[in-house]
């Protein structure tokens, strides 16, 4: 039913930092021209939604609808939409708005933009300054600049977490260039953002090692997501017979680690490039990184730009996540398993298969 502060909308909130979820009915904006109105088929669970909901960085603005890996079918478009009609499938991502005149935004960057606004959890100045609310709910309006295109024959419920895990690792691969056939990629980590790293790696032509503190991942890495190599961190044999092959290392670890080591494995002047967020620092000594010219950078998800070309990329390649199907109302029970690493690899809402959908029938 259309209210005149916008659509009624119904999802899963957080209260307070017990990050316990459970329904709560608001309501979305008014659709403007430029916009696009979707209805929520699937959402991916990320780590940042864990962090945002239990308040690890002292941000959250309850209640806290979480949710930004968003799949969906158009149903309703703005007088100005262009690039979308009702029936499209479609995704949302990190951000849902970015102000579209810096030099950052310029250069395809919307994500680095000071500007920028979360899909969840973000305080959105261009709407009255309300706080965001994301994809574990029924309905979605949103900027059509800010929606992409999914290619036809991905599996939605797969493709769900390439919104978030897929342009993070993406990007950087492609930015730093390694996404050149025979270079060699080492991959920190085999959970929700390192296995979809093997997969584009392996896509690009790319020798792939996964290095990882857990031998039991072994043979899942070589034989199930086609890694060339695995390496155990903490054997100190397999680190000294690898060291100074690497022509770069994305690292993908949420949890403190000592990365200090990693630096070894790179020929001069490789890059670490940073993925996960621990929430304790990271240790760094000079010597790491100084005599081999070594570099260390940082990446978060990925602009407008570089996330269509990862979800084309994707379905040119088959490329799609390792999920987990759950029900809506399983969400708190996911989280607690997210939280001891339980899930191989990604935990995906059947969103519409849960709640009773506010956003109509498509208009095909």
């Amino acid at each position: 039913m259309e209210q005149q502060q916008g659509k009624a909308a119904v999802g899963w909130a957080a209260r307070d930092d017990s990050g316990v979820l459970s329904p709560y009915n608001f309501s979305r904006r008014v659709q403007k021209d430029d916009d696009v109105t979707i209805k929520v088929l699937y959402c991916g669970i990320c780590h940042t939604d864990l962090h945002i909901v239990k308040n690890d960085w002292r941000n959250a603005l309850y209640p806290v609808v979480p949710g930004h890996e968003i799949l969906g079918v158009v149903t309703d478009v703005g007088a100005g939409v262009t690039k979308f009609k009702a029936g499209d499938t479609v995704g949302v991502g990190y951000f849902v708005t970015s102000c579209r005149a810096c030099e950052t935004c310029g250069k395809g960057y919307e994500n680095y933009c000071s500007k920028m606004v979360t899909t969840c959890n973000g305080v959105d100045h261009d709407h009255g300054g309300a706080v965001t609310q994301g994809g574990f709910s029924d309905v979605l309006v949103v900027n059509e600049h800010y929606v992409l295109r999914v290619p036809p024959g991905l599996p939605l419920d797969k493709a769900a977490p390439l919104l978030c895990a897929g342009v993070t690792v993406y990007g950087p691969m492609v930015l730093h260039g390694l996404n050149a056939p025979g270079k060699h990629l080492g991959v920190v980590g085999l959970g929700g953002l390192g296995h979809v790293a093997v997969k584009f790696g392996k896509a690009f032509g790319m020798r792939v090692t996964v290095i990882s503190t857990s031998p039991g991942k072994r043979q899942e890495a070589l034989e199930h997501l086609g890694a060339d190599e695995f390496l155990v961190s903490r054997d100190s044999d397999q680190m000294a017979a690898a060291a100074g092959t690497m022509d770069g290392i994305l690292d993908t670890v949420s949890a403190w680690h000592p990365i200090t080591p990693l630096f070894s494995l790179m020929k001069p002047m490789g890059q670490i490039i940073f993925v996960g967020g621990p929430t304790r620092p990271l240790e760094l000594p000079a010597y790491a990184i100084v005599p081999g010219g070594k570099g260390i950078t940082g990446n978060c998800v990925g602009g407008i730009r570089d996330c269509q070309a990862m979800l084309d990329f994707a379905g040119e390649h088959g490329i799609t996540a390792e999920v987990e199907v759950i029900k809506m109302d399983y969400v708190n029970t996911a989280f607690e398993r997210l939280e001891k690493n339980d899930v191989r690899y990604r935990f995906v809402i059947d969103v519409a298969g849960s709640l009773a959908s506010g956003a109509g029938d498509a208009k095909i």
